[in-house]
């Protein structure tokens, strides 16, 4: 889980989220589902929970497979969901 933000080089543009997760599907052709882990206090409880979002990210290689860790960073809309990019494959599933 990050939630750092990176600047781009040289533009106005506000930073980009950056996220890292799990790659749980890789079916599509170069899209990706990344789980992506958070914890958060439960409201009433204040415990803490894990909260799972999927995020569909562009792959343009198709080189990621089921349990690679990976980076993700935001982009324009591709598609109806895709709103991500990979930009790091950090660890090769085993």
């Amino acid at each position: 889980m990050s939630e750092e933000t990176t600047p781009e080089a040289g533009t106005d543009r506000a930073a980009r989220k950056v996220r890292e997760g799990t790659v749980v599907s890789n079916k599509m052709d170069k899209t990706a589902v990344i789980a992506v882990v958070s914890r958060a206090p439960h409201p009433r409880y204040n415990k803490m929970v894990l909260r799972t979002t999927k995020l569909h990210a562009h792959d343009e290689n198709n080189d990621v497979n089921i349990g690679d860790k990976v980076r993700v960073m935001e982009t324009r809309p591709m598609s109806k969901t895709k709103r991500w990019r990979i930009t790091d494959v950090l660890e090769r599933a085993k």
